[in-house]
């Protein structure tokens, strides 16, 4: 390795991707290709980076295998910045077996990293948590790689609710970064650590509604209160728990119940919230009888709903109170601007695939927000992409795909 190649593999460790381009940007070998390529990643150039990596892979062929893999590992990396989610996961899963064959140990550790932050994305959070389980993070491991680690063992546990590993993993994080040096990543921390301090969903009961904090959450899971989440489309009590995720009548009935418990809710109301229509025929009734009683053998073990003079009321089994917890973003829209916050770009197929919906339904909901003026695009056909501001205020963790576990 020449000291050019060496000193820009440095500069890129420390986080200074301007620094890596001043000393290989006008060669165009494979080592300086590969570098350029990480240099422009860094730099947000994503499509450009690709382009070198790709260059530097078949530039070192199969002779230099350990190479080609550490390359196929980077754009790797670079498709999941891009929110490419497309990209193969066998071609990770293969850079990463060789790279731990050919003994380079710190990036086949790296490469388990990308795989966990991949399955996060998507909502996959028990693929994720195997992948962490994968990489042990050592005295000689490299801060900056120890950093990302414990970073994304934090998001696992704020998207589980666990608020107290949550804040640990970013603490061990904190100081990783501060040792690594690297300000981009002592920023990422920052931003992370924010997500405990501010509200992530608003809490309804008895008629008064407020905003709570992630901790809060966690400990209304753990209380005596049928608690009705509208984030994750789950009713738990104390003792039992049942998932509406797939049955959106079924949650948009208990969710109307919950809110007004301990009243009741008119059958004109449930008919006109849940079936979204204003006049109400005979049709409308039979149907809201049919679903209230699927509702009713769905939560036997959990509550009652009983008939009244002006329509139904929830009344909990073994739970002192009912609960609702809403998001902090209403409407469909809700999860696809929580997959926006980030500041990432996304193309429209990238996140029909994180959403696990189609595309014409992604492209329906974007047309709405860009009317609004809630998200932009950049870019045209193919090339375009999507962006939000941040939702400066709220936390959205629990508005991205994945269940919470079921106990």
């Amino acid at each position: 390795m020449d000291s050019l190649i060496a000193s820009a593999a440095r500069a890129l460790a420390a986080g200074d991707p301007l620094g890596a381009l001043k000393r290989v940007a006008l060669r165009d070998d494979p080592p300086a290709l590969a570098l350029r390529g990480i240099a422009m990643a860094q730099l947000g150039d994503y499509e450009q980076a690709r382009k070198l990596l790709r260059r530097a892979a078949r530039g070192f062929g199969a002779h230099e295998r350990l190479a080609q893999a550490r390359c196929q590992l980077a754009e790797a990396e670079v498709a999941l910045a891009a929110r490419d989610l497309r990209q193969p996961v066998h071609s990770l899963d293969a850079a990463a077996q060789a790279l731990d064959a050919l003994g380079d140990c710190t990036n086949a550790l790296h490469a388990c990293l990308v795989a966990a932050r991949r399955h996060l994305l998507v909502g996959d959070l028990v693929a994720a948590g195997a992948a962490l389980d994968a990489i042990e993070v050592a005295d000689d491991t490299p801060p900056a790689l120890a950093a990302r680690t414990e970073l994304t063992r934090a998001e696992v546990a704020l998207r589980r609710v666990r608020a107290v590993s949550a804040a640990a993993a970013i603490e061990r994080a904190h100081l990783a970064a501060v040792e690594a040096g690297i300000p981009a990543l002592i920023a990422e921390v920052g931003r992370v650590r924010r997500v405990l301090s501010v509200p992530s969903a608003r809490m309804i009961s008895a008629g008064s509604a407020r905003p709570v904090r992630l901790g809060e959450i966690e400990a209304l899971f753990a209380s005596h209160n049928l608690v009705v989440d509208a984030c994750r489309r789950v009713v738990r009590s104390p003792l039992h728990c049942t998932t509406l995720a797939g049955r959106p009548v079924l949650f948009a009935l208990i969710a109307a119940l919950a809110e007004a418990w301990p009243a009741d809710v008119s059958r004109d109301h449930l008919i006109e919230r849940v079936f979204r229509t204003r006049v109400a025929d005979e049709s409308h009734r039979a149907r809201l009888r049919v679903e209230l009683s699927r509702l009713r053998t769905t939560l036997r073990p959990l509550a009652r709903i009983e008939a009244t003079r002006q329509g139904f009321m929830l009344t909990p089994i073994d739970a002192s109170a009912v609960v609702l917890l809403a998001p902090p973003v209403d409407g469909p829209a809700g999860t696809l601007l929580a997959l926006l916050e980030g500041g990432e770009s996304w193309s429209t197929s990238a996140l029909a695939h994180a959403l696990g919906t189609s595309q014409r339904s992604v492209q329906r909901t974007l047309r709405e927000l860009e009317q609004a003026a809630v998200i932009r695009a950049i870019g045209q056909g193919r090339a375009r992409r999507w962006l939000a501001p941040t939702l400066s205020g709220f936390a959205t963790n629990l508005l991205l795909p994945g269940a919470l576990p079921v106990d």
